[in-house]
């Protein structure tokens, strides 16, 4: 993946509503088809630089399989985020879209 994607994959998983790690990942598996596979020792990391940025924030929850577990929420500046993240992420797909695909002048 590429660097920082990660975060804005997450953000936009937590957008649905609160949700634990394992959730998280598989929402973003999922959600491509199974070409993203999101490793654990990724996503963590991921999730603490994410809430000691002030993006989301955990709570203490009980998970489907009533187990005690730490689940994240989209805070108002996780929102923010998010909605930068992804209009930079457009932008730089129309541009890497330019040059793999330029515009015939004939």
């Amino acid at each position: 993946m590429l660097q920082g994607t990660l975060d804005m994959l997450i953000l936009r998983t937590l957008a649905l509503g609160p949700a634990h790690g394992h959730t998280i990942a598989y929402a973003i598996e999922r959600g491509s088809k199974d070409v993203l596979e999101v490793e654990h020792g990724s996503l963590y990391p991921a999730l603490h630089r994410i809430e000691d940025r002030g993006w989301i924030a955990s709570f203490w929850g009980t998970s489907e399989n009533n187990r005690k577990a730490r689940y994240y929420r989209l805070t108002p500046s996780g929102r923010k985020q998010l909605t930068a993240q992804t209009n930079r992420w457009d932008e730089l797909v129309r541009a890497i879209n330019r040059v793999l695909r330029p515009a015939t002048t004939d």
